[in-house]
This record gives structure tokens, sequence and C-alpha cells, in this order.
């Protein structure tokens, strides 16, 4: 079964703490996992930004009954159950989620808390019953995930459209952002300069031009096959090259990959996806509109000696 959303996680986790132990997140993720009979690539299911999604959600899920006063904090990372969260576990509630919450002050505080902090131009704060399935930081997360995804879609849509000469220059720009090519005016003259057996450009791979990068860019609409990155391959192998990039605006076949990871030399594939990732990773061809800085507290700032 998939992972459980961050409210159904609320009464398994105030029951362990029952014991009126202190707990960690990790104890209580694996008693959960155990609980919900979770597999080991649900228990290793990661957020975009790395965290796993088990952990975040029994987080979530402590975080709100800390607001509510069911649980506290006793010391760094470590939670226990209170004198509220037993008397709750004696009621034996069918549900503990966000609807239940409300009924304590401390929480509705809290929830008041982020609608100012929301209607005070920071949006980073959500109201916690928007969603059930998604934690705050998920719905952070899959936001951004969408956004990226359609900007990478009209980005690429764009440079398909664009002129050679331009794809050209935005290669550049993108391979001298990546650090490659040592000064624009030395990648400006290197790419586009052949043009004949198969190489569009040579490019430095490092700023001393210790080695060079054989360059082959096209603006494709079909899938590119093993045939044209066999030839590129074997331009290659006439300049003596040993490290080659194929990109393309289009995708390349299985059969094109599995090509590469076969031979000798080394010949990276950046396709249409790829490309329009990285121009946004590196900033080209785009510009930031905002920009969010999500925090949290520094335990070590309020360590005691």
């Amino acid at each position: 079964m998939p992972v459980p959303d961050y409210q159904t996680l609320m009464s398994p986790l105030l029951r362990i703490t029952a014991d009126r132990q202190e707990h960690t997140i990790g104890q209580c993720a694996e008693s959960i996992a155990q609980e919900f009979s979770l597999s080991e690539s649900e228990r290793a299911e990661m957020l975009p930004s790395g965290v796993m999604k088990l952990y975040s959600r029994v987080g979530w899920a402590k975080t709100y009954m800390v607001q509510a006063r069911l649980l506290e904090i006793v010391s760094r990372g470590k939670f226990k159950i209170t004198q509220r969260g037993e008397a709750l576990l004696k009621t034996k509630p069918a549900k503990i989620d966000v609807n239940l919450l409300n009924q304590y002050p401390e929480f509705v505080e809290f929830r008041e808390r982020s609608s100012n902090n929301k209607s005070n131009s920071q949006p980073i704060a959500i109201e916690p019953e928007l969603t059930a399935a998604q934690t705050p930081q998920e719905l952070l997360e899959s936001s951004y995930q969408a956004l990226h995804s359609q900007l990478a879609a009209d980005l690429l849509e764009k440079i398909a459209k664009a002129s050679p000469r331009f794809f050209e220059r935005l290669v550049v720009d993108l391979l001298v952002a990546m650090g490659y090519g040592g000064s624009r005016q030395d990648a400006g003259q290197a790419i586009g300069r052949s043009g004949d057996d198969g190489i569009d450009g040579i490019i430095k791979e490092d700023r001393l031009g210790l080695d060079y990068v054989y360059i082959q860019a096209k603006r494709w609409k079909g899938t590119v096959g093993r045939p044209d990155v066999q030839s590129f391959a074997g331009s290659l192998e006439g300049h003596r090259a040993r490290k080659g990039v194929f990109i393309t605006t289009s995708q390349f076949s299985a059969d094109a990959k599995d090509y590469v990871n076969r031979i000798e030399k080394k010949i990276i594939l950046i396709d249409g996806q790829h490309l329009a990732n990285l121009s946004i990773e590196f900033g080209t061809g785009v510009e930031a509109v905002n920009t969010f800085k999500v925090h949290r507290i520094d335990l070590d700032y309020f360590e005691e000696e």
C-alpha cells in the first residue's frame, strides 16, 4: 500500500507514544511502517527534496499534534505524549485528524497565525485542512514540480521554433553556464566553426583547455536513432576525440542509448527534456520571478550549556 497521508498517521503515532516514553521520528516511522505493512520500496520513497516521504509525514503528524498539545517536545529530536493526549486516547476516537484537533484552542491559534502570515504576503504558510493527502512541504514541492514541468515544456517549444543560429547561441550559453568553454568568447568561436564530418563544434572541457569535447547540436523533430549517434561516434574517431555531446530538441531511441553505453568513447546524449531542464537549472533563457526560503528551527542555537 502507498504511504498513508499525515492525518491517517496521527492516531497510530499517538498510540505509539501511549507508553509515556520518549520517542523519535525514526522509531515511530519504523513502527508505523510495520503496522501498515509497508514494503521496502514504499518505506524508501522520497520526496523531490530527497526527504523520505514516510518520515516527512510522520513528522508533520507530530508537528500538528504538538501544536494541539497532544504531544510535547522533551529534547532535541525527542517527544512524548501529554496528559491531554492520554485523555484523548481514553475516549477511543474513531479518527484523529485536523477537524478533531480544531477542538483545542492552541491548535486554532496556530491556524490563525498561519492565516495571518498568509495575508502578510508569506505564501509558505498553508492552512492544514487544504489537503488531506499532502503535507504543506509536499504541497509546496508538488506545486514547484508542476511549475517546473510547465516551464520546461514552454521553453522546449520556444527552442524548437527558434532559428538554427539562436539554437547555436543557446548551446553556447548553456555550456558556458555549466562551466565548459572557458569564456563565452572562446566558446562562441569553438561552437559552429566546423559543421563538417558530423561535428558542429568543439569546446574546451575546462578553462585551461586540458581536454576538448566535440558537439553535435540538432533541432530535430523525429526520434534520433542509433545510425545518427553511430555516425557521430565515427566522426569522433576521425578527429581522434574521446568525448562528445549530442544535443537534440527531440528524443533518442532506446537503441541509440544502448549503443553509447556499450562503446569505449564517452558520448553524452541530451534530449529535448534534458536540455530544457538544464537550461532552467543554469538560468539559460529563463529568469527568476519569485524566490521562497523555507526555514526550520536551528535546534543547536537553543541548546543551553
